[in-house]
């Protein structure tokens, strides 16, 4: 298999360039297009601070199963409609949190262009947990 692909990328060298580049081009839009990333710690530290709130975008089941103590529930599918909600937050960072970090660049970027002062958890609740921090319910 990995013989194939060594001969297909020395035969087809232009093709092969031209992935590579939209493969690269698509990881830095995506990677821009959300925005600051947090680690669990810089979330720590910026809720503790008092200078960051969390905003958890995840459905009402995986929420009540378990979030991180003093998140601002709010699902993604009612964001929109609820961003008047957000307004009094805007002094602090708003850390998006979702299951494991895949929505939350989105969500970000659509909160900056709000005029919010955004970022996102990186890897989710998911990091959350591997990094064995609390959950409240």
């Amino acid at each position: 298999m990995l013989a194939n692909l060594i001969e297909f990328a020395t035969t087809h060298y232009v093709l092969s360039g031209l992935f590579v580049l939209f493969l690269a081009l698509l990881i830095f839009t995506e990677l821009r297009k959300g925005g600051q990333s947090l680690s669990t710690r810089e979330l720590t530290a910026l809720v503790n601070s008092e200078q960051g709130l969390v905003l958890d975008i995840r459905g009402q089941k995986d929420f009540s199963a378990g979030h991180i103590v003093g998140a601002l529930h709010i699902p993604q599918d009612k964001l929109t409609a609820r961003m008047a909600e957000l307004d009094k937050h805007k002094a602090k960072t708003l850390i998006v949190v979702d299951a494991m970090g895949q929505h939350a660049g989105s969500v970000s970027g659509s909160l900056k262009k709000a005029g919010f002062n955004a970022a996102k958890l990186s890897g989710g609740i998911a990091s959350w947990r591997a990094d064995n921090l609390p959950l409240v319910k």
